[in-house]
């Protein structure tokens, strides 16, 4: 077990004071088996009128922040503590009948998951289906955790990673064209490419730990980061993260999951004014560890 200490600061920057709508926030993990919160603060600046919790539709928890003063700054403090422990998937405990693919949901299942079974995103050509398809063995049974592995080793290791401030995700076909991308696009195609396949897939948005940063290979530190889920029967939602080639919870940090990424940012919020006004904003995040038990 680690105890794994996340500090989350998000700043916005205006040239003159401004008023600010709500603002609906993300930074607080999932409690499971495999990471239990410890503590959780958050500091908003100016002090909110209010800050009201709820559990969203997939049942991440998220804050409603109302803020009525004006200002030329909003900042966002978080500092969160959890216990986690690692589950490295190298030999997923899939049930017997889905051990080779394809293979079909169990009826009581199929109804919960057929939304994220769907292809959401435009793709006239089948081009990710025919990329996915590649990795099927053909005249010979395939193993259904060996195909889902070479799929994220694929992306890792035959994609680019590029950071990119700008909002939104690239289209799954596009992703596959320029062969770059951030870890939220990388996410997304192996999402669509595992539900050509008839499998079901949801994406992540949290924290990775990265042990070294200077001279780490470790991708996607320095801010909150993403990865996907498939569903598979005995082994239930797996994690799978494209960008660095991790199988299993290794390092990562569930802060929320959706169907589709534009279900799951981090902090979204309006402010009353100009479009000029907006002069910026500066996010940080720093995953570290207090101890490791062996």
């Amino acid at each position: 077990m680690t105890i794994f200490s996340v500090r989350h600061s998000t700043v916005y920057r205006y040239v003159r004071p401004v008023a600010f709508g709500e603002h609906r926030l993300m930074f607080r993990p999932r409690d499971s088996f495999d990471q239990r919160l410890l503590e959780a603060t958050l500091v908003v600046e100016p002090e909110p009128k209010q800050i009201r919790w709820i559990h969203d539709v997939f049942g991440n928890c998220v804050a409603l922040i109302d803020v009525t003063a004006t200002a030329s700054e909003l900042r966002f403090h978080s500092h969160i503590r959890l216990d986690h422990t690692p589950d490295v998937a190298l030999d997923l405990q899939i049930d017997e009948k889905a051990l080779t693919y394809p293979f079909t949901y169990a009826n009581d299942e199929i109804a919960d998951l057929e939304r994220t079974i769907e292809r959401h995103y435009p793709d006239r050509d089948d081009e990710v289906g025919r990329w996915a398809r590649q990795f099927v063995r053909v005249g010979h049974p395939t193993e259904t955790g060996h195909l889902l592995m070479t799929l994220c080793y694929a992306i890792h290791e035959s994609f680019v990673y590029e950071r990119r401030a700008a909002r939104g995700t690239q289209s799954p076909v596009q992703t596959l064209q320029l062969r770059r991308g951030t870890c939220r696009d990388f996410a997304v195609l192996m999402m669509e490419a595992a539900r050509s396949l008839g499998l079901a897939a949801r994406f992540v948005t949290g924290y990775i730990y990265v042990p070294s940063r200077d001279g780490s290979i470790t991708r996607g530190g320095g801010s909150t980061h993403a990865w996907c889920q498939i569903y598979l029967p005995g082994a239930g939602w797996v994690e799978f993260d494209p960008t660095n080639g991790i199988v299993g919870n290794r390092d990562l940090i569930r802060v929320a999951v959706a169907r589709d990424p534009r279900q799951a940012i981090p902090l979204t919020g309006s402010y009353d004014g100009d479009a000029s006004d907006y002069d910026g904003m500066s996010v940080q995040v720093n995953v570290t560890t207090e101890n490791a038990i062996p």
